[in-house]
């Protein structure tokens, strides 16, 4: 797989590539031709030079006998960022860090699949970074972003849309779902709006009072 680099604007999304399942090689290139900035964990990075992919920053808690001189070597020039905080994952050391580079958006890869408890918090830690970085979790089957509170797009008809509440969204509206909302409220493991889709070609719009509520486009 070729490098990245054909744009160097900090005001496209940055790549951060975690390590759950792989995503095809066709998400991943597309995804490297608008990434100014490609952000490795450290436990990913062997199987992202396997790919032949050009990585700008390695972040990690470099644990386990991490040799991070050998990458040095052979990706210069390459920043290492040691983040030995046990407190947060990998993925949000990575969040923290671009919001410190004042980069305003990220587009994630690898963050889903493999172990659920993995999957889990990478999607719902999304809420914490609302005010403070735009992200959005990509893999084969889903497109996951946290959702503003009025939201409008225009969609294809039987387009997939789940709509998962992290906690309790309370007042969603929603026009041209298959299943409408009217001032619905939301609760995780109570009750979600998953499976919805698209009624007809056209611009769907879903709002809500409070709350923080993701949206999934999903294909299969």
């Amino acid at each position: 797989m070729s490098s990245h680099h054909i744009v160097r604007d900090d005001q496209e999304p940055a790549l951060i590539i975690a390590n759950g399942a792989a995503c095809s090689e066709e998400l991943l290139g597309q995804l490297l031709e608008w990434s100014p900035l490609v952000i490795v964990l450290d436990s990913a990075i062997e199987r992202v030079l396997e790919l032949g992919i050009k990585v700008d920053v390695l972040l990690g808690d470099f644990d386990r006998g991490f040799d991070v001189l050998h990458y040095k070597e052979s990706q210069f020039p390459i920043e290492i960022v040691h983040k030995p905080n046990q407190n947060k994952t990998d993925l949000e050391k990575a969040f923290d860090y671009l919001i410190t580079r004042k980069i305003p958006a990220a587009n994630v890869v690898w963050a889903t699949g493999k172990r659920a408890d993995h999957t889990i918090t990478n999607i719902t830690n999304i809420a914490r970074y609302r005010d403070l970085l735009k992200i959005v979790i990509l893999d084969d089957y889903s497109k996951i972003f946290l959702l503003p509170t009025k939201y409008e797009k225009w969609y294809p008809k039987e387009s997939i849309i789940s709509l998962i509440p992290i906690g309790k969204v309370n007042g969603i509206k929603s026009t041209n779902l298959f299943y409408p909302l009217d001032i619905t409220s939301l609760n995780l493991g109570y009750k979600s709006g998953s499976s919805n889709h698209v009624t007809e070609d056209g611009i769907v719009t879903i709002t809500h009072e409070s709350g923080d509520l993701l949206l999934m486009e999903c294909w299969d």
